[in-house]
């Protein structure tokens, strides 16, 4: 048994990394300040007598035993993390020095739950590791990107100048039960339109692709990151190859729920890639061949299914 610390662990990842290393045996924290995190996540953990919850901002110091540190605090989508974009820096970076302090002061092992944000909007395609990205660091996004790109450097640093055990993780697009309904992400607003019989809104031409990852996968390649050897730190994408385009997945909702929404545009938001796709070789490399499992139509089913549930609740 481990004890573990899961940072944003109320959130939508979050709960779902909690549920898992708890199944595992092992003693969880889960430490979430409530921003875009929901108690309502977790409620079915708290009779787990290896489950505690800490309510606590990131942004400040905080002292705990714990042999892993999953850092996953941080609003991950765009109406979110634009609310309060000195408040989304503050999380990525003062959150880091934070939790690497505390990983550097108790000898744990620390993850840091990045993301592909940091290519921006990819001039190659797909998008390896070694790629430094084509990012804005004035645009909208910014707060996030760049917050998230400073992180990444702050745990290299403390791995390289203080022999801190670190991971670091570059997520894609990931989706699943307990998203958020209004949370602006594609798929859940996707979902949400056609459950409730809206037009469904997709920006600019539709052309423009994501590869969409289920959240167990995710959460697969997490812990296999988390159990490499310590002189492998990554970064390693995390994500599903397959492109689709914003309107092969609005065709994909609308034929799932059987709605009769219709499909309408709307101008392309400022700095919003055109193309992102994850180079997985390193993850099935050093991940024990890690590679996501779940096919996008048997994805959506199951969150659909959530969504429903939500909506008549």
């Amino acid at each position: 048994m481990k004890r573990i610390l899961v940072t944003g662990g109320a959130g939508f990842v979050g709960s779902h990394l909690c549920e898992r290393l708890l199944k595992e045996g092992h003693e969880v924290i889960c430490m979430d300040n409530y921003f875009t995190g929901r108690k309502s996540k977790i409620l079915h953990l708290m009779d787990n007598p290896f489950f505690e919850i800490i309510r606590h901002d990131i942004t400040m110091p905080y002292f705990v035993e714990v042999d892993e540190i999953y850092n996953l605090a941080c609003p991950a989508s765009p109406v979110h993390y634009q609310h309060n974009p000195i408040k989304t820096i503050k999380t990525s970076v003062l959150g880091a020095i934070n939790m690497l302090g505390l990983a550097k002061r108790v000898g744990a092992k620390i993850l840091q739950a990045s993301t592909s944000e940091v290519y921006g909007d990819p001039e190659l395609h797909p998008q390896p590791e070694h790629y430094w990205g084509h990012v804005n660091p004035i645009g909208i996004r910014s707060c996030y990107d760049e917050g998230k790109r400073c992180a990444e450097s702050l745990f290299v640093n403390y791995h390289e100048s203080n022999g801190v055990d670190v991971k670091i993780i570059r997520i894609f697009n990931t989706y699943g039960p307990k998203m958020e309904p209004d949370d602006g992400r594609v798929v859940s607003n996707f979902i949400m339109q056609a459950l409730q019989g809206e037009d469904i809104t997709i920006f600019g031409d539709g052309k423009q692709t994501r590869s969409f990852q289920y959240v167990s996968d995710l959460v697969e390649g997490m812990i296999q990151m988390m159990a490499t050897e310590k002189d492998f730190i990554g970064p390693v994408n995390i994500g599903n190859p397959v492109e689709f385009t914003m309107i092969e997945l609005a065709e994909n909702v609308i034929e799932l729920t059987k709605s009769k929404s219709k499909i309408i545009h709307l101008p392309l938001p400022q700095d919003d890639p055109t193309q992102r796709q994850p180079d997985i070789s390193l993850a099935f490399e050093k991940l024990n061949g890690w590679q996501p499992k779940v096919p996008l139509k048997k994805g959506l089913v199951d969150t659909i299914a959530y969504f429903d549930q939500l909506i008549k609740n």
